[in-house]
């Protein structure tokens, strides 16, 4: 550099590359699901499910494939592969009669199920899925166990009880509230009939002592007339009788 000429600092043009690099052009990465563990019974089937996440449309290109590896082993081999829209099974190995597809890349599901199950079947199952331009991500596994009979698994146990233990509860809240409901009808409806019987009784009330102020002057007339005519009698009586008196 010339002495006196103008030093340039790097550091802004770095940050620009690495921020344009994270984040106007993201690391596409496809997300693979599957259990972790399946058991199966000798002479059953089992299903191996799996599925994926994609910040891609579902590609014409997307391709499914599936891999063994027994228990106790080193090497995995490649036992079914799904590709241009159709299954593949391997010649090769022990599956080759047992695989079925039951995937359907329309709803990003990339599931086999195993047929005729046998204790040479243990071991770890690994589903890979590529959906173009969507191709880099992690695989996921599932490890089968084969059992001359299913064991009940302490999950499930623990599943059952618990959702037993919710079932009661929510019986018992529902009861609860019907029985509230009730009770709040039945005191609405016996508040209603005790505001009629009151309305009645004040009604009845006021109707009779109207009649009674109606009988009142009634009453008084009556009396009246009885004592005028009680006096014209007396003034007769008395009359008639000063009459005779002055005749004799």
């Amino acid at each position: 550099m010339a002495p006196g000429a103008p030093s340039s600092n790097p550091g802004p043009i770095l940050a620009a590359l690495l921020f344009s690099s994270l984040v106007l052009s993201p690391a596409l990465a496809i997300v693979v699901y599957t259990d972790r563990e399946v058991y199966g019974a000798v002479g059953s089937q089992v299903t191996l499910h799996c599925s994926f996440w994609s910040s891609e449309w579902v590609s014409d290109d997307i391709s499914f494939t599936w891999r063994y590896q027994p228990e106790g082993g080193r090497d995995a081999i490649s036992i079914f592969h799904y590709a241009k829209g159709q299954p593949y099974i391997d010649e090769v190995g022990t599956f080759k009669e047992r695989i079925q597809w039951v995937g359907d890349p329309r709803w990003k599901d990339g599931s086999i199920v195993i047929h005729n199950l046998d204790y040479s079947d243990n071991g770890t199952f690994t589903c890979d899925v590529k959906n173009p331009p969507d191709i880099v991500g992690k695989t996921s596994q599932v490890t089968l166990y084969v059992f001359e009979k299913v064991p009940t698994r302490y999950g499930v146990v623990l599943g059952a009880v618990i959702g037993g233990i919710l079932g009661v509860v929510l019986l018992l809240l529902l009861l609860f509230y019907l029985i509230r409901y009730c009770w709040l009808r039945r005191q609405a409806t016996l508040q209603r009939r005790l505001s009629a019987m009151e309305k009645g009784k004040f009604h009845k009330s006021s109707k009779d002592s109207s009649k009674r102020g109606r009988q009142t002057p009634v009453l008084y007339a009556m009396l009246d007339h009885s004592r005028s005519t009680k006096a014209a009698s007396e003034k007769k009586s008395k009359g008639l009788g000063d009459s005779r008196k002055d005749k004799k």
